[in-house]
């Protein structure tokens, strides 16, 4: 088994991958949130969802989060009534993009607030090693 520092700074890495993961996709979800088709009846940007997944790691016997992953969300569009818009249907309906900014904006918050852990947890660990190599200095 690797030593608990290694393995500590290892799952904190794998951590704040996903996490920037995760910051990227809700960001492309808010940054489409009113992004409509192009043509009349078409599909509007469809919010896009990520999922993780625990992966052992042998080379320091632990388990480390990973992208399992990034796929469409299936909730319906919901229809507008705006006949002037170029991607209304027949009917005067435009698709808006199934984003619901109160939910990106709370997935990016706690996306925030986990890769902030895991960038505390690697500063702990150098500041572990750094303690350790000044007991080892002659005094």
């Amino acid at each position: 088994m690797a030593d608990p520092l290694i393995a500590s700074a290892k799952a904190a890495a794998h951590g704040l991958s996903a996490q920037s993961a995760r910051m990227r996709v809700v960001s492309e979800n808010i940054a489409n949130s009113s992004s409509t088709g192009k043509t009349p009846g078409a599909d509007p940007y469809q919010r896009k969802t990520i999922s993780f997944q625990s992966v052992m790691d042998e080379s320091v016997g632990a388990d480390m989060v990973q992208v399992d992953e990034i796929s469409r969300d299936k909730t319906p569009y919901e229809l507008e009534f705006k006949p002037s818009d170029p991607a209304a249907n027949e009917q005067g309906y435009v698709k808006k993009p199934n984003v619901d900014l109160l939910v990106e904006l709370a997935d990016m918050r706690e996306a925030s607030r986990s890769y902030t852990a895991n960038t505390q947890v690697i500063k702990q660990v150098r500041e572990l090693v750094s303690m350790t190599i000044d007991l080892m200095r002659p005094s």
